[in-house]
């Protein structure tokens, strides 16, 4: 393969886990922007709505299930279809899994579940997204692995959402050296507390580590977006290796 940009043509991104939360955030931003992004998710409806908040700019729903190779094979076959090299994967794809589950409770499909969503998933996106930027003219482009503050400091009855998360993080960086050689920069954000479904638990109550149940702080969605989309326009020759984006007053620096 050797896709060649054309002149005035848009960058492209792949935005993993574009039907929701982070993921649609980013995907909207990257569109207005300029860019033109291919939406992956488990179920085609939330991509279209994604990319009908964007009617005007180029986006490519496709069906995905990260945790399977063919899927992820023809999400990335269906980009060079339609766009012709790729400039960006945001792999955000993610579950926390089964929520409030002791680890002597945690059933090992569910365990297996999250391991191959957060994890597998995210390297088989890397591998492709790798695979094609070192064959396009020109050559490179960027990887931006969604991590978590739970990558740093752990949750209550987290253990499989936080041992992805700390694997994540080595990822990142062996991508990060290898893609040296390539062009290929490789980045991560760790959010905390962005204010999406998923943590819509968090204003209400969540379990401390002493026990008690306590409403957080959120933030903005937004902001993660706009920093993701930071990091994704740098010149290849600057990288942000590792980004905590919280919510301010969140429980994570010092005792809470």
């Amino acid at each position: 393969m050797n896709a060649k940009r054309t002149a005035g043509q848009s960058k492209i991104a792949v935005v993993t886990g574009a039907g929701s939360g982070i993921g649609r955030a980013v995907a909207v931003e990257l569109l207005r922007a300029g860019w033109s992004v291919a939406l992956a998710g488990r179920r085609t409806q939330p991509l279209e709505e994604t990319a009908a908040l964007v009617p005007e700019a180029a986006s490519l729903a496709v069906r995905t299930d990260v945790s399977r190779p063919e899927d992820v094979a023809a999400l990335f076959a269906a980009v060079r279809e339609r766009f012709g090299r790729l400039d960006l994967l945001f792999n955000n794809a993610g579950t926390f899994g089964p929520g409030g589950v002791p680890v002597e409770d945690l059933s090992y499909d569910a365990w297996r579940h999250v391991v191959d969503t957060n994890l597998n998933g995210a390297f088989l996106c890397a591998q492709a997204a790798y695979r094609q930027m070192k064959e396009q003219d020109p050559r490179g482009g960027r990887i931006i692995n969604n991590g978590s503050v739970s990558a740093h400091t752990p949750r209550p009855h987290s253990a499989a959402y936080t041992a992805t998360k700390h694997a994540l993080t080595g990822l990142t960086k062996s991508l990060s050296l290898d893609g040296r050689a390539y062009g290929i920069a490789v980045g991560q954000i760790d959010v905390g507390n962005a204010a999406t479904d998923m943590t819509a638990r968090m204003r209400t109550g969540a379990l401390q580590a002493n026990g008690e149940i306590a409403p957080e702080p959120v933030m903005d969605v937004a902001d993660v977006a706009r920093t993701v989309r930071h990091m994704a326009e740098l010149p290849l020759e600057a990288n942000v290796q590792f980004a905590t984006v919280l919510a301010t007053a969140m429980p994570y620096v010092g005792r809470g």
